[in-house]
């Protein structure tokens, strides 16, 4: 499949002038991708994406591609959006909050089912996830496998922005 052709003619369409790249940063060399904002590069893994099913490619690109509006179009989204998008937590504990173009981390220590859930159910993520799957259906079908995808992404139980206040206060006050 011709991830590069979807690539090129979304940023077109979303007037995104980011960089396309298949040599994955250190740290996430097993992720499907990432969007750097302080690269402004989208990365993909090609040696994943090969033995993936077109849908599942397509879902993962368009969630990158979604990272990168929320970050270049922060304007087009919902506030709870552009202030999430500030922080990663990762189900190990480790956070980032981005701080004057610096990556500052912090660790939570907290059950791993709890740091799923909050990554699972920052804003942002949702968001990506949710767009990932409209525009992979557009192309793909409404297949039973992309349901499965998406629905594993989808929060079994909500949490809301007072949840996250006390999160990033905890971050904000800890990140070094």
């Amino acid at each position: 499949m011709d991830y590069k052709k979807y690539f090129k003619e979304f940023c077109e369409k979303e007037n995104l002038d980011i960089k396309l790249s298949s040599k994955m940063p250190s740290g996430y060399e097993e992720a499907f991708g990432t969007f750097d904002v302080l690269e402004n590069t989208l990365f993909f893994n090609e040696e994943k994406a090969k033995d993936m099913p077109e849908y599942e490619t397509l879902f993962c690109l368009f969630h990158e591609l979604r990272h990168a509006c929320q970050y270049i179009h922060p304007e087009k989204f919902s506030e709870e959006i552009q202030k999430s998008r500030f922080y990663v937590i990762l189900y190990n504990g480790i956070c980032y909050r981005l701080c004057e173009k610096e990556w500052k981390e912090c660790i939570l220590k907290e059950s791993e089912e709890y740091l799923q859930s909050l990554y699972i159910n920052l804003p942002y993520e949702k968001d990506a996830n949710t767009f990932a799957y409209i525009e992979t259906r557009k192309i793909c079908g409404d297949s039973e496998q992309l349901k499965k995808l998406y629905s594993y992404w989808v929060p079994c139980c909500s949490l809301g922005m007072g949840d996250y206040k006390k999160i990033f206060d905890y971050i904000d006050k800890n990140c070094i």
